[in-house]
């Protein structure tokens, strides 16, 4: 049986760190639910496609419309098996987000499976839920995961890294490794 996940996006979370994972999760049998505060289920986000080009940080360019299939006002955390955090500039906002970090608080406080990819480390700093945790992100978020208590993972940018029921990673490349490792703690068995 599927577990019910909630991913929480932002305008402008990173385009396939928030379609991938939303589409595996489905195409493995959980339900997923996309979400945004002040957007309601049929309204779009607008993503962002950051890319490593040689500079010394990622490139932005536009990415695709994403389509949210839930209404954040709905949502009750407690109905969810475990949270999803994309990347990109949408944390850096959701973290100012009251009702936002209420609702991540709740995951880490029932102890349920919490994935974050890249950026998402903002949103679990701004929550103060990293204390004592292992927690990889984009590198130049490793400031706020050790200010926020944490132990930042430094790891490759294609590899995960589980803490408990957290899982995180550097950036979207990491995707194999990363949604294996939280497929991994939902339970989730795939049968070749």
């Amino acid at each position: 049986m599927g577990k019910k996940i909630l991913m929480i996006c932002g305008d402008f979370c990173e385009d396939y760190e928030t379609m991938v994972p939303f589409q595996t999760l489905l195409a493995v049998g959980h339900t997923v639910h996309a979400v945004c505060p002040d957007k309601k289920a049929g309204e779009a986000i607008a993503t962002a496609i950051h890319d490593f080009e040689g500079q010394q940080t990622y490139s932005e360019k536009r990415g695709h419309n994403f389509t949210l299939n839930a209404s954040f006002a709905d949502i009750d955390p407690a109905d969810y098996d475990a949270l999803l955090i994309p990347g990109g500039r949408g944390p850096e906002y959701l973290r100012q987000n009251d009702a936002v970090v209420k609702a991540v608080r709740h995951f880490f406080e029932a102890d349920k499976p919490v994935a974050a990819v890249c950026h998402g480390a903002q949103l679990l700093a701004g929550a103060r839920v990293l204390e004592g945790r292992h927690c990889s992100a984009y590198p130049a978020c490793r400031a706020e995961v050790e200010l926020a208590g944490g132990t930042y993972a430094d790891i490759p940018i294609d590899q995960a890294v589980t803490d408990g029921k957290l899982v995180t990673a550097p950036a979207w490349p990491a995707h194999p490794a990363w949604l294996a490792q939280f497929l991994a703690v939902l339970g989730t068995r795939i049968a070749h």
